[in-house]
């Protein structure tokens, strides 16, 4: 809980640096008079809520900054308090000023996430929609942000209460049926009654839980490793999937000496592409180095992109590498396809894609690929309640498996109140997604991963 209900808080909401504008946020009972206090235009105190009002901001008799400050007063807020944002010109040095002027005028500054803390605990959304914030705010794609938007407007929450809901329901029908029995065989009715009820608990959570592999790849990416040989183009690969020139390219064996990452948006899957240094002997100790690094990153990635030289034979290093990458979610890729072909295609899987880096052809077929081996196809971006939170996917596992433990005791012929105990735990579980059953130890420390200003 807040250490001080109705205190003010400040912070900066845009990113620090140049630019157009920069928005200073303030929130809580005191918001308008601070601001008031600060600002020469019209009176902050009369203006309507929900309105835009030009003005500048003085530190005393020092003029700060030519601004735009919008007020919005309770409860329509995302907070659900009074709020003020002052829109200052865009610079590092005059921001900062107008936010230490508002912090002396009585404003204290705001804590990471306090804004969306806030408005959690003056309920203004739960604790899935207050996470969907930060997933938004850190999408790396269209569809990772459709996901958190759709969780933002609460599809998620909405069938997990429901879930709940029916929980509570069959919790109260066990407690009625053996407080109030109006049959002699109300212990088997009951079971009975349990036995359905859990089955159908257990079949939505399955189903909730078999989207978790797709949202949280969408949210999260997917580590992806291009590796193979030097100089068979993997820094090429890496530039025409970020679609700019971020590796550097040469005929030098050797160029790349380190590992590179960056994220690529590929068919709306985030990529954290890994460009490594060509795997081979090397004296060098810094390309050594490089290539030690190559190799964790082969064992620790979600997919490997192995490139091949198709205008070559295959090396004894190709085929080490064949060898090494045969567990992994591997996309094979004949580069060079716009020289001459050498290389040994009946020694390779037949599952290869040919390419040309250099030219940028047939990378869509890439994109293809990586669905097949991950979505089984086209993603349904359109699905409201895709599971991607790790947290969240964490809770409906437990859940499931506190719903399993009922089905075993209804199974092994246990009293019926002992299995509500399994049956309660689920529904308690389930709570801990949306806040209703949450410690506020745990919404401290989510609360705490967001960024200053939101």
């Amino acid at each position: 809980m807040l250490t001080q209900e109705f205190d003010t808080i400040a912070a900066i909401s845009t990113p620090l640096g140049e630019g157009a504008i920069s928005i200073v946020r303030l929130s809580g009972n005191d918001a308008v008079k601070i601001a008031a206090s600060v600002f020469k235009g019209k009176n902050l105190a009369e203006v309507s809520s929900h309105t835009i009002n030009y003005g500048h901001v003085y530190d005393h008799e020092t003029l700060i900054d030519e601004v735009m400050a919008s007020v919005m007063l309770a409860p329509k807020t995302f907070t659900r308090e009074d709020i003020v944002e002052i829109n200052t010109h865009g610079g590092i040095a005059v921001t900062q000023e107008i936010l230490q002027v508002l912090l002396r005028h009585g404003a204290r500054l705001a804590e990471p996430g306090e804004f969306t803390k806030r408005a959690f605990l003056n309920g203004r959304m739960d604790l899935a929609q207050a996470e969907s914030v930060m997933d938004l705010i850190r999408a790396k794609t269209d569809k990772a942000a459709n996901i958190a938007v759709k969780q933002l407007n609460g599809s998620l929450s909405t069938l997990i209460n429901n879930i709940r809901q029916e929980i509570l329901e069959a919790l109260a029908q066990v407690e009625v049926n053996i407080d109030y029995p109006e049959y002699d065989d109300v212990e088997t009715m009951t079971t009975q009654m349990l036995v359905e009820k859990t089955a159908h608990f257990q079949k939505l959570l399955e189903n909730l839980l078999a989207t978790a592999k797709r949202g949280k790849i969408l949210r999260e990416g997917l580590k992806t490793a291009i590796i193979g040989r030097p100089n068979v183009g993997k820094s090429s690969l890496l530039n025409q999937l970020l679609r700019e020139e971020k590796a550097i390219v040469t005929d030098i064996a050797g160029t790349t000496r380190d590992v590179i990452t960056e994220f690529a948006n590929i068919g709306g899957v985030p990529l954290e592409l890994i460009d490594t240094a060509g795997i081979r002997e090397t004296e060098d100790i810094v390309e050594k180095i490089g290539v030690e690094r190559s190799v964790k990153a082969l064992n620790e990635a979600d997919l490997v992109l192995l490139v091949l030289d198709a205008s070559s034979t295959l090396t004894d290093k190709d085929r080490e590498l064949l060898q090494l990458s045969e567990e992994s979610n591997r996309i094979i890729l004949l580069n060079k396809t716009d020289l001459p072909e050498q290389i040994e295609i009946d020694h390779l899987p037949s599952d290869f894609i040919r390419i040309s880096a250099l030219k940028n052809e047939n990378l869509d077929a890439v994109e293809e690929k990586i669905n097949a081996i991950f979505f089984s196809g086209e993603i349904e971006a359109q699905d409201a309640t895709v599971l991607s939170n790790a947290r969240h996917i964490s809770l409906v596992e437990s859940a499931l498996s506190a719903l399993t433990d009922a089905n075993e005791s209804l199974s092994a012929g246990l009293p019926v109140d002992l299995v509500q105990v399994d049956v309660t735990r689920c529904w308690q579980i389930l709570g801990e997604i949306t806040g209703e059953a949450a410690p506020d130890e745990l919404i401290t420390q989510l609360f705490s991963q967001f960024c200053l200003g939101k």
